[in-house]
């Protein structure tokens, strides 16, 4: 009888050769062999596989709204579907937008306004592990008003559906969306809920590679049951961290790329997961954009580190390696769960062929392309960088930590405590497009935690008392809190009024129950933007 790698794992253990069982805090390095119970023949190979890029999503209508500014309308679909991930013909049970893991890409110019028809067809439970298949679709990085920016408690339900509209009219960016469902957000992402969104303006067309050499890369781990299937292990709610890595949900895929410079917009979708990426060659990328699109100036590092829910756009130079592989590797950050390969990502292998040196216009004429073989200096700034501390109105000092009860906390409050209150418990209420100092501090005694806060994007002010990381000097909406760091941000609150979340990105830690909410201005009672009742989902119809 085959015994699987998890069998294997155990057996090594017991005669000396393993790792030693796990539990959390944990330090940096190799931690176990595997975690999923596949059969050496269905465990995915690695470099195998071919690069795949996730299909943009055409709407279906183009037309204008009432004062003549563009508006596209998209329809997206949740709904269960099968994923061809590991070997021997086993097929993975998902969760979709419109059946492909990730999503679909919206791509979108600056200004023009989008109508989002989400409809929920899902099964009424997750067919695996049991809970309501109630949804909250987030934008994450959109300044959207309260009813549209996917509040934990504002549910779409299974055969139902919510019109979302989201305005576009901030500088371009990689941003995403993912479910956001309360207390169930991990599970969701993890099956599957989650892919890119970009908008483009004139400034990011003129510096950066665009069309085929502007490349999503949405990295994602996973551990799997002997079926084929899922598996999920939060540890106790500290995280879960799989043994195969999954780049736009293929194991450790090869991209063939031109001897030329590409942009990657890489978006860190684990959902607990962080990881140190660097070149197998030593060379350095090219930071070209944060959360929350371009920096003032590029900056060059030769690895960077990257929580969940963070996206770095960067620019990697194929140039000098023509007929060479170059890996995407991981070096990994304390108290992750490493296994034997999760220290690749994936590989380029660079075509020893003359590169496209054109591309078209905005209005279609075929013109040279000087992004081919040009890394980039001075950007463009933005609002938030060029805040100034001296503006700020307030300062405010948080602690995230795990309280006695063994409950994720942001500032002592917990989501359960928002929902006690009739929504209306808030972390702080700033006025509108008040400047603020935010502190965070990691007093959790040896987790990491990516704080998220809706709405806005931020300027680091300091990590440490330190300045910020190069490859954070730009805008941000989620920030990398260390292992014992205190980091400073400083925050404009606007462009609306309402209330929005604040909380952890390991998900398992948002669950359970690291999660609390801000209320920007005073929208007035009955609050004509209400995250839950001023836009409800309605029956669909066509189900």
């Amino acid at each position: 009888m085959e015994v699987t790698r998890r069998d294997l794992f155990k057996i090594g253990a017991v005669g000396g050769l393993g790792a030693v069982a796990l539990a959390g805090p944990w330090g940096g390095g190799l931690q176990g062999k595997e975690a999923s119970e596949l059969r050496d023949r269905n465990f995915p190979a690695r470099y195998a596989s071919a690069f795949y890029r996730p299909p943009v999503l055409t709407p279906y209508e183009r037309t204008v709204d009432a004062d003549g500014a563009p508006l596209h309308r998209y329809e997206v679909r949740q709904q269960a579907g099968l994923a061809r991930i590991v070997r021997g013909g086993l097929l993975t049970p998902v969760l979709t937008y419109n059946g492909t893991v990730p999503g679909p890409t919206i791509s979108v110019d600056r200004g023009t306004r989008i109508n989002l028809r989400l409809r929920n067809l899902l099964p009424l439970v997750h067919p695996q592990w049991g809970h309501a298949l109630d949804t909250s679709t987030h934008l994450h990085g959109s300044a959207s008003l309260p009813q549209f920016d996917g509040y934990a408690n504002d549910f779409t339900y299974p055969a139902y559906k919510k019109y979302y509209q989201f305005p576009n009219h901030q500088p371009a960016r990689t941003i995403w969306y993912h479910d956001h469902a309360s207390h169930h957000t991990a599970h969701n992402v993890y099956s599957g809920l989650a892919a890119q969104y970009h908008i483009h303006d004139e400034a990011e067309r003129e510096l950066l590679p665009q069309g085929d050499f502007d490349v999503p890369l949405t990295i994602g781990d996973a551990m799997f049951e002997e079926s084929g299937r899922l598996a999920f292990d939060d540890n106790s709610t500290s995280g879960l961290w799989g043994d195969v890595i999954l780049v736009n949900g293929v194991a450790w895929p090869v991209m063939k790329v031109q001897p030329r410079i590409y942009r990657f917009r890489v978006l860190n979708a684990s959902i607990s997961r962080s990881y140190r990426f660097r070149l197998s060659t030593g060379d350095p990328v090219t930071v070209v954009a944060t959360d929350g699109g371009l920096m003032p100036t590029a900056r060059q590092v030769t690895s960077w580190r990257h929580a969940p829910a963070e996206r770095y756009e960067v620019l990697i130079d194929f140039r000098r390696h023509r007929g060479r592989r170059v890996e995407l590797r991981n070096s990994s950050n304390d108290n992750n769960v490493d296994y034997d390969y999760t220290d690749r990502i994936m590989a380029f292998d660079v075509l020893n062929v003359e590169p496209t040196k054109t591309r078209y216009d905005a209005q279609g004429v075929l013109g040279p392309d000087p992004t081919w073989d040009t890394l980039p200096t001075t950007l463009v700034s933005s609002e938030t960088m060029d805040l100034q501390e001296s503006w700020s109105m307030k300062k405010r000092h948080f602690r995230l930590k795990k309280n006695d009860l063994g409950v994720w906390t942001i500032g002592d409050q917990r989501w359960d405590d928002v929902v006690a209150s009739g929504f209306t418990q808030v972390l702080a209420n700033p006025g509108l497009n008040d400047t603020e100092v935010w502190t965070l501090e990691n007093s959790s005694g040896g987790w990491f935690h990516p704080v998220h806060l809706h709405l806005v994007d931020f300027k680091i002010l300091s990590r440490n008392g330190r300045p910020a990381f190069d490859y954070e000097q730009g805008p941000k909406d989620t920030v990398y809190l260390g292992e014992g760091e205190t980091v400073r941000l400083l925050v404009k609150f606007g462009p609306h009024e309402g209330r929005y979340m604040v909380h952890c990105h390991n998900l398992p830690h948002e669950d359970h129950d690291m999660m609390a909410q801000f209320q920007v201005g005073n929208p007035g009672f009955p609050d004509p933007n209400d995250p839950i009742e001023a836009a409800h989902c309605v029956p669909d119809d066509d189900v």
